[in-house]
């Protein structure tokens, strides 16, 4: 897979999340939007982060997970279980993670507006990703 954003491109969601294989996969970057494909290892997580000028929204494909939020790092007061077929909203400012406690590697996909990563980002491990945002 590859960015196909810039261009007008019609995809099935659920198909492309189910199978990427990266940990995050930028399918689609424009201006004003990004989509992005993310794989969680079992027992793994996307990371505690905030996106302080950017809404998210997450919708889970397979697996299942445990997403946190709050205002505070050290407070992450909303906590809800999560499956295939939920959407999770993060408006921008909101520190959160998403959790994979299931047996099957998490499959999800994420919309952030605007763009949160370079055109093209492909990162196949999570070690990958935080080196690349140090």
């Amino acid at each position: 897979m590859r960015d196909y954003g810039g261009k007008p491109f019609v995809v099935n969601i659920e198909r492309a999340a189910e199978q990427n294989q990266n940990f995050r996969t930028a399918l689609w970057t424009g201006k004003h939007l990004q989509v992005t494909l993310m794989s969680i290892e079992v027992g793994g997580d996307i990371g505690l982060e905030v996106h302080p000028n950017v809404d998210q929204f997450i919708r889970i494909e397979q697996g299942q997970g445990l997403v946190q939020m709050g205002e505070r790092k050290d407070r992450l007061d909303f906590e809800r279980r999560v499956s295939e077929g939920d959407a999770i909203m993060i408006p921008a400012g909101t520190w959160h993670n998403v959790t994979n406690i299931g047996h099957v590697p998490l499959k999800l996909y994420s919309i952030y507006a605007p763009p949160e990563h370079p055109f093209g980002t492909v990162h196949r491990t999570k070690a990958e990703a935080m080196a690349a945002y140090r």
